[in-house]
């Protein structure tokens, strides 16, 4: 199948730092206009979308979450300069001169500075910069920039996508990437006229980065029987990468976690994921993710006795840098993966 890059694009460039994400959400809520058969909002701004299913005796559940890692704008020194915190975890080396858009009155367009190699000391030179040593130079005086800027804006990365060979390269892959694959995913329901087995929540939440909170809420909410995380993953397939560390590899179709930090999936999920791509002949790999963990914690516990919950991943290079990438194909198949499970759950034998 083919990728609309149009609105993988969109979705990616759209803003939505963690408790800020009101424009992806609007854009998201345009998206799946005619897609499900209620859509609402909740008060924490998470996006439910049911698709009603051919039984209604158990619930299904997938969560993409829409915020992306940001900061936050704490101070505006006598020069103008904004300093910042980090609102989600960043790695500060891939920060510097990296173009910003500071969300105030009106879009202030920045860059990151820091101190130049040209005047630092030799121990300075042998150390990784922190967030602390960086600050936002908008060209502007501070009573130019105090009429635009305050303490508490967000702050977001600027970076259109682009289309590398087989690849796309852009922000906030992490986690726009599934929320580019959920929205095809009932995009694909309607297009086929195929109901999942069972009521289908697709949930678009908030402040995943930041804690899994949106999860939570809208797990607590929903109840799911079954339940599907879907996230972007390490794929570490770069020089000097060794097999054990590499996680998942572009172009190798999509990831099936088996567990990572927060959560061990259950195995009768693997077992029921692994058996449905195969009967679609849909390339993918298996996912063990030493460290990091995403919003499947969260649907798996959240549930009174629990969910059976698994998980589809996005293999993605260069994650939580200010630039991320994956694989068209990839993408391709996570949505025709997504599709499959939640339309095949009844054909599965569940018992322990």
């Amino acid at each position: 199948m083919s990728v609309d890059i149009p609105l993988l694009a969109r979705i990616c460039e759209a803003p939505g730092a963690p408790g800020y994400e009101k424009m992806i959400r609007e854009l998201v809520l345009s998206e799946l206009k005619g897609l499900a058969d209620d859509i609402r909002t909740d008060n924490m701004g998470n996006i439910i979308a049911l698709k009603k299913g051919r039984s209604s005796a158990k619930k299904t559940m997938a969560a993409a979450h829409m915020d992306e890692i940001g900061f936050i704008v704490t101070h505006v020194d006598d020069q103008g300069f904004v300093r910042f915190n980090p609102v989600g975890g960043f790695d500060p080396k891939t920060l510097t001169s990296q173009r910003v858009i500071i969300h105030g009155r009106k879009d202030v367009f920045g860059v990151m500075g820091s101190k130049p190699v040209h005047i630092m000391s030799a121990e300075e030179k042998t150390k990784v910069a922190q967030i602390k040593d960086f600050f936002i130079d908008t060209g502007m005086t501070k009573k130019a920039v105090a009429k635009l800027v305050a303490v508490g804006d967000f702050v977001t990365r600027h970076s259109p996508l682009l289309e590398l060979g087989d690849c796309v390269n852009v922000k906030s892959l992490d986690n726009r990437a599934s929320v580019f694959v959920l929205i095809e995913t009932l995009r694909v329901l309607k297009q086929s006229k195929t109901r999942p087995a069972y009521d289908f929540h697709a949930v678009f939440t908030v402040q995943e980065e930041v804690g899994l909170r949106g999860a939570q809420t809208s797990a607590l909410q929903i109840q799911p029987d079954f339940s599907f995380g879907l996230d972007t993953t390490i794929a570490y397939d770069v020089p000097g990468s060794t097999p054990q560390e590499r996680c998942t590899a572009l172009g190798e179709g999509a990831a099936i976690k088996l567990m990572d930090s927060s959560v061990i999936c259950d195995y009768r999920m693997i077992e029921f994921m692994k058996a449905t791509a195969k009967r679609h002949k849909i390339k993918w790999q298996p996912e063990i993710l030493s460290a990091g963990g995403t919003d499947t914690a969260s649907l798996q516990r959240m549930v009174g006795g629990g969910s059976i919950a698994g998980a589809v991943s996005v293999p993605t290079r260069h994650i939580h840098q200010s630039i991320e990438t994956c694989h068209k194909e990839d993408l391709a198949a996570c949505i025709r993966l997504l599709a499959a499970c939640v339309c095949d759950l009844d054909q599965h034998d569940w018992k322990f």
